[in-house]
């Protein structure tokens, strides 16, 4: 598990591919490999990898599997790519953040960034599924770094979150440009409390399920709504 504060970021050295593999091997800032040993959990922008061989005091490498490079951002990495690294969260560490299990969901699309007077303002795109999963002043993962949902638009499928300074230079957000691909790793209680409200929905209303659906999206609200945020 992780806590979603992101503690550096890494660049990849090398790249090698295999029959249905990739490895990695990432140079990390000094001091974060601190006792890292083989067989040791890593989030790379989101994803949990398995520390497979260490290279030095500063680097290690990983192997990823095809469905990991093809359902997250991992497999557009070149050599010089930078990403937002975290180590396993140990007993008893604080949580800054919120828990976060590595595994990515789905990737979403950049949309736009502003930046007013000191903020960084990333205003995200996503697939409909998932939509519905969230909720303004909720928690999404971006990239491996839990941050707060400032403002989402269900209907146009898109949220937005704030960076401050010290979040940009502790992370990769501010190299990112329009178009860019983001892993998401939603906030597991509020995947749980949704799907819940919408099972006991259909349960209970069976066929006239999509008729509250379609009157609720006329007053501009979604059933998952119902649920509220989680706090």
């Amino acid at each position: 598990m992780f806590t979603g504060i992101v503690q550096g970021v890494a660049t990849v050295a090398s790249i090698t591919d295999r029959t249905g593999l990739r490895s990695f091997r990432l140079d990390f800032p000094p001091g974060f490999a601190a006792e890292l040993a083989i067989g040791a959990s890593v989030a790379v922008d989101g994803v949990c990898l398995t520390v497979t061989s260490l290279e030095g005091p500063d680097a290690a490498q990983f192997d990823v599997m095809q469905q990991s490079l093809a359902l997250t951002t991992l497999g557009t990495l070149r050599e010089g790519s930078r990403v937002n690294v975290e180590r396993a969260a140990k007993d008893g560490a604080e949580i800054g953040g919120h828990p976060i299990s590595g595994h990515v969901d789905f990737q979403a699309r950049l949309l736009s960034i502003r930046q007013p007077e000191n903020n960084h303002v990333l205003r995200i795109g996503v697939p409909a599924p998932w939509m519905r999963y969230v909720f303004a002043k909720g928690y999404i993962a971006i990239n491996g770094a839990s941050l707060t949902v400032a403002e989402a638009d269900r209907r146009a499928g898109w949220f937005e979150v704030w960076l401050i300074p010290e979040t940009l230079r502790m992370t990769t957000f501010g190299d990112k440009v329009e178009g860019d691909a983001l892993n998401m790793e939603i906030e597991r209680g509020t995947q749980v409390v949704v799907d819940t409200v919408r099972d006991t929905l259909e349960e209970r209303l069976g066929p006239l399920l999509p008729a509250l659906e379609a009157l609720l999206r006329e007053r501009g609200v979604a059933v998952e709504e119902l649920a509220g945020p989680k706090t």
